[in-house]
């Protein structure tokens, strides 16, 4: 208390004695007093069905926060709601989209997109944005990015943080493809943010590849795994416009002749390798006209409908991993057990995998005491 009372207020000075002090501003009442009183209606999965499958896309949007929720109410809601889903599923044309860092992605899908509305298309958009390792945070861009197709008309636009998952690509991407299909778009995009295994992943969730390049960026053929060019149906070099065109065209004849030692993606579909421009649109119709040969091949000998089975497959596995590394570190003692293995580990003191082991080793021993 003597501290308090020794503090030498100046505002008590004589030199002060004119100033005076205002009160401050009382608080307003509220325009609507029964504000407080309003909640947001909790619905139901089979509420939520029933207006996806009627188009309502506030309803797609909040499903889809439910399905990219970790909290465990919520992933049982969205479980219901696909669950309800998933036999009105299947009937959209799942179209993936890549390419390296600067190749124009999100330019490319809007010249795209306006593409595909003009014949009439309904068109849904799963934009991958990549999160922060540090803050976790994203910046969810792509709809700024997009200006003419946002304002379009039977266009959803649902940009979703990588949450630091496999390569960037968002943990429920293929559940949300799913909502959107019953939603009634007829195609959809999921465009991953091109940081090396994203590709993978979303190879394994479409029907479509498309591998987008950049000419004049130095050797062409070793701007990009192997592995990527194999998994595309379609390679298309973009900015093919002013200055660049020829660039572009020589990149284009390098990558055809660079296929041909290749291992064929397909045997009844060989890749196509075109040149275009997202700002005059040059070769965007080409390139969506080949695209509807190619489902209209893979939906008459049956290779699509293959395709997504070994893809739920695929998936299955992928699940089981998710669902026991979540038991693993949601696991008290186990937690403990690899916080403190992490310091020898870090100290040299263990070697990674006997830790890794051991750690193993004891969850199987939780399992049988919780049995």
């Amino acid at each position: 208390m003597a501290f308090f009372m020794d503090i030498e207020h100046h505002e008590n000075k004589e030199e002060f004695k004119h100033l005076k002090v205002n009160k401050g501003v009382k608080e307003t009442k509220s325009v609507n007093p029964n504000l407080k009183k309003i909640k947001r209606k909790t619905l139901s999965a089979e509420d939520l069905f029933k207006q996806i499958i009627a188009g309502d896309m506030p309803a797609l949007s909040r499903s889809i926060t439910l399905i990219e929720s970790a909290h465990e109410k919520h992933q049982q809601l969205a479980k219901e709601i696909i669950n309800l889903c998933l036999p009105y599923s299947g009937k959209a044309r799942r179209i993936g989209i890549t390419g390296v860092p600067g190749v124009g992605k999100s330019t490319f899908i809007e010249a795209f997109g306006l593409e595909l509305t003009k014949a009439g298309h309904k068109l849904a958009i799963l934009a991958i944005d990549p999160s922060s390792e540090r803050s976790k945070g994203s910046i969810l861009g792509d709809k700024t990015r997009m200006e003419e197709l946002v304002k379009t008309p039977n266009v959803f636009i649902r940009p979703s943080p990588s949450s630091g998952t496999l390569g960037g690509v968002a943990r429920k991407t293929r559940e949300s493809i799913i909502l959107c299909e019953v939603a009634g778009f007829e195609t959809i995009l999921i465009e991953t943010v091109g940081v090396g295994q994203s590709e993978v992943a979303v190879h394994s969730m479409t029907d479509f590849f498309l591998l987008l390049m950049l000419s004049g960026a130095g050797d062409e053929l070793q701007g990009i795994k192997r592995g990527i060019m194999e998994m595309a149906d379609t390679i298309a070099i973009t900015k093919a416009d002013n200055d660049n065109i020829l660039k572009a065209k020589t990149a284009a004849s390098e990558y055809k002749n660079a296929l041909h030692l290749l291992p064929s993606n397909s045997k009844e579909w060989e890749t196509k390798v075109y040149t275009c421009s997202s700002v005059t649109k040059e070769g965007i119709a080409e390139i969506s006209n080949t695209i509807s040969d190619f489902f209209i091949l893979g939906k008459s000998n049956g290779s699509i409908a293959t395709k997504r089975s070994q893809q739920a497959l695929y998936w299955l596995k992928e699940s089981i991993k998710e669902h026991l590394n979540y038991s693993l570190f949601r696991n008290e003692s186990i937690s403990m057990l690899i916080e403190d293995l992490q310091k020898h580990v870090e100290n040299m003191e263990i070697n990674p995998f006997d830790a890794a082991d051991q750690i193993f080793k004891a969850y199987i021993e939780a399992i049988k005491q919780s049995s």
